[in-house]
C-alpha cells in the first residue's frame, strides 16, 4: 500500500469503502434472540463506534494530532497523571468513586481547530473551558466531551482522560471502551496492588490484537518494591504480545495538603512527558503512529465484521424458517380443504341427507341409465314443487363447507404458533402476537368464511346461468331450473378429483353420480366438466385468499423485524472492498 504524505488530504479510495462498511454495519439489525446474539450485537455496536469515532476520521486526516487516551482501573490515578503531565488541574481527581464522569480532552491552543468540531467522537457534544470541569449529576448519561486548551501540551498531541474501565456505572464502562477504541495511542494506568486484575488485561489484549501503540504506567508503587513489581509486570506484558510497550513506574505519594490538587513528582512524570513529546515531535513520526494504530483497528473491524455477518446470516435463516413454517401450515390447510371437497367428505352427513330427501340412493341409481330423461323430469318437477328442499340442500352445503374451512384456518393458526415456539427466534417473533381465545375469534371467523362461501355459491349459479344462455340448452335448463342445476353442480364439485370420474364411481351411495347425470342431460358431458373445474378453481382461489389473509399477521410480524436477507452478503462485500483498498495494510 502506498501511503499519502502527512500533508495530503483524505484518500477517497480508502475512505469511501470504510464509510460504506460503517453504513452497512449501522443498518444491520439482529432482533431475534438466537444463540450468541448478545455478543454479536455488542460487537456490531463497537464496530460502528470505532469506525465513526476513530477509523474514518483518522483515515481522512493522517496529519491530525495524535489522540492519547489515558485509561485504567478505578482509583488508578488517571486524572492525577493528566494534571501532572499538563502542569495544571484540567480534570478533577477525587477519592470519591466513580471520579471521572465527563471525559476531558486537553490539547495545545494551536490545535484547537482539530477538536472543535465533531470529526473525532461525533457522538459527544463539546463543552469548552472551565465548564468542562464541572461535575455531572450522579448516574447522568454521559453525552459530552470536555475540551480544554493548555500551552503545556505538545503540538500535534491531545490527552483524553477517560472514565474507569471497571466503573460501577455501566455507562462509564461503555464510554471508556469507546474512547480507548478511538485512540491513536493508549496510556494505560494501573497500580502496584491491581496490575494483575482481569479487566485491565482484557483491554490490553485488545490493544495487542489491534497493534495499537501502548504505554503502561505502574502507579503508586511502594518504596523498595519497584524492581520486583516492574519485572513481574514486564513479563506479563511480554506474554501478552506487548513487550514493545514502554513501562513507566510512578512511586507512591503522600496525599496533598487540603485544598491542593495532587501532582506527581517530575522525576516520575518527566519520562512519560518526554516519550509523548517524541511521538508528537514531527509530522512523519505522528503519521507513523497513526498508520500503525489505524491499520490494526481496521484489521480488528474486518475480523469483527465476520462475526456480525455470521449473526446476520443466522437471523435471515431464522426469519426464513419462521416464514416457511407459516406458509407450510396455511398451505396444508388449503390442501386439506380441497381434499375434503374432492373426496366426497362433504357429501356425508347433513348434505347427503338433504339430497336424499329428493332422489334417494337406490331407486334412481337402478334406473338411471334406462330413464335419464324421466329422472331429469322428476328432479325438475320435485324441485319446482318443493323449493324448501333445494334451499335446505344449499344451506347444508354452505354449513358443511364453512365448518370445514373454519376448522382448517384454526388448525393452521395453532400449528404455526406451535412451530414458531419450537424454532430459533420464534419466541421473539411471537411476543407482539398474543394468543386470542378461540371463543373470541371463532364467531368472526365463521362470519368471514360464510360470506366467502355464499359468494362462491352465487358465482357458481352465475356460471350455470351463463351456460344456459346457449339456446341449445336453454329449454332443458329451464325445465330443471338454475338453482337446481347449481345444487347438482356443487355435489359434482365435491366428488371431483382430477376430472369427473364417471358413473362407475359412486361417492356416498351414488349421490354425485345422480347430480352428474342430471347435469349431463342438460348441458352435455364436456360442459359439465368445464363447469365443475371452474367452480373448483374458484373455490380454491377463494379459500387460498382467505388463508393468505390469516397468514398476513405472521408475515407482517416478520417484516417488522426488518431483517435483511442480504445483510450478510452486503457486509462481506463491504469488508472485501476495504481490503481491496488496502486500508488494513
Amino acid at each position: 500500500m502506498t501511503h499519502p504524505s502527512p500533508a495530503t488530504g483524505p484518500r477517497d479510495d480508502v475512505v469511501a469503502p470504510l464509510r460504506a462498511l460503517e453504513q452497512r454495519l449501522a443498518e444491520t439489525v439482529l432482533p431475534l434472540e438466537l444463540p450468541g446474539v448478545d455478543v454479536a450485537r455488542a460487537r456490531r455496536r463497537s464496530l460502528v463506534d470505532q469506525l465513526a469515532d476513530y477509523i474514518v476520521p483518522r483515515a481522512e486526516r493522517l496529519e491530525a494530532p495524535l489522540l492519547a487516551v489515558v485509561g485504567g482501573s478505578t482509583g488508578a490515578g488517571k486524572s492525577t497523571l493528566v494534571n501532572s503531565l499538563v502542569g495544571q488541574e484540567v480534570t478533577r481527581a477525587s477519592a470519591i468513586r466513580p471520579t471521572t464522569r465527563r471525559p476531558v480532552l486537553v490539547h495545545h491552543p494551536d490545535d484547537a481547530a482539530w477538536f472543535s468540531d465533531d470529526r473525532v467522537l461525533p457522538g459527544l457534544a463539546r463543552v469548552h473551558g472551565a465548564a468542562a470541569e464541572e461535575p455531572l449529576e450522579e448516574d447522568a448519561e454521559v453525552t459530552e466531551l470536555g475540551v480544554v486548551a493548555a500551552a503545556t501540551v505538545p503540538r500535534g498531541l491531545a490527552l483524553l482522560d477517560a472514565p474507569d474501565i471497571d466503573s460501577v456505572v455501566a455507562g462509564n464502562r461503555r464510554l471508556a471502551g469507546q474512547l480507548l477504541a478511538a485512540a491513536d495511542l493508549w496510556i494505560f494506568v494501573t497500580t502496584a496492588s491491581r496490575y494483575a486484575d482481569a479487566v485491565p488485561w482484557e483491554l490490553l489484549r485488545t490493544a495487542a490484537a489491534r497493534r495499537a501503540v501502548v504505554a503502561v504506567v505502574l502507579d503508586r508503587v511502594p518504596p523498595g518494591t519497584a524492581g520486583e513489581i516492574r519485572t513481574d509486570l514486564a513479563d506479563r506484558l511480554h506474554a501478552e504480545g506487548l513487550a514493545h510497550a514502554p513501562l513507566f513506574v510512578v512511586s507512591e505519594q503522600p496525599p496533598p495538603p487540603p485544598g491542593r490538587p495532587a501532582q506527581l513528582p517530575e522525576p516520575d512524570v518527566g519520562p512519560i512527558r518526554s516519550w509523548l513529546e517524541g511521538l508528537a515531535a514531527d509530522a512523519v513520526t505522528r503519521a507513523g503512529v497513526a498508520r500503525q494504530t489505524l491499520a490494526g483497528a481496521v484489521a480488528d473491524v474486518l475480523a469483527g465484521t465476520v462475526v456480525v455477518a455470521a449473526a446476520a446470516e443466522a437471523q435471515a435463516r431464522a426469519v426464513q424458517d419462521l416464514d416457511d413454517a407459516a406458509g407450510d401450515h396455511h398451505a396444508a390447510a388449503l390442501g386439506a380443504v380441497m381434499a375434503a371437497t374432492e373426496d366426497g367428505t362433504l357429501l356425508r352427513g347433513e348434505v347427503l341427507a338433504r339430497w336424499q330427501e329428493f332422489v334417494g340412493t337406490g331407486e334412481w341409481l337402478r334406473g338411471i341409465e334406462a330413464a335419464v330423461g324421466r329422472l331429469r323430469d322428476r328432479v325438475a318437477g320435485f324441485l319446482r314443487g318443493r323449493p324448501g328442499t333445494q334451499a335446505r340442500a344449499e344451506e347444508a352445503i354452505e354449513s358443511g363447507l364453512v365448518t370445514l374451512v373454519v376448522a382448517e384456518v384454526e388448525r393452521a393458526e395453532r400449528e404455526t404458533r406451535r412451530a414458531w415456539q419450537g424454532l430459533p427466534g420464534g419466541y421473539t417473533a411471537l411476543e407482539p402476537l398474543p394468543e386470542q381465545p378461540a371463543a373470541a375469534v371463532r364467531p368472526r371467523l365463521a362470519e368471514e368464511v360464510a360470506a366467502e362461501v355464499r359468494d362462491w355459491q352465487r358465482a357458481l349459479l352465475d356460471r350455470v346461468r351463463a351456460e344456459g344462455e346457449d339456446r341449445r340448452v336453454r329449454a332443458r335448463m329451464l325445465s330443471l331450473g338454475v338453482n337446481a342445476s347449481g345444487v347438482s353442480l356443487m355435489l359434482v364439485v365435491f366428488a371431483f378429483s382430477g376430472g369427473l370420474t364417471g358413473i362407475e364411481i359412486g361417492v356416498a351411495g351414488g349421490t354425485a353420480v345422480v347430480g352428474q347425470k342430471v347435469l349431463e342431460m342438460v348441458f352435455g358431458d364436456q360442459a359439465v366438466r368445464e363447469l365443475a373445474r371452474a367452480a373448483q378453481r374458484d373455490l380454491e382461489e377463494r379459500v387460498a385468499r382467505l388463508l393468505e389473509e390469516h397468514r398476513r399477521p405472521w408475515t407482517e410480524r416478520l417484516s417488522e423485524l426488518a431483517v435483511d436477507a442480504d445483510a450478510a452478503t452486503a457486509l462481506r462485500d463491504a469488508a472485501d472492498a476495504v481490503r481491496a483498498a488496502g486500508a488494513a495494510a
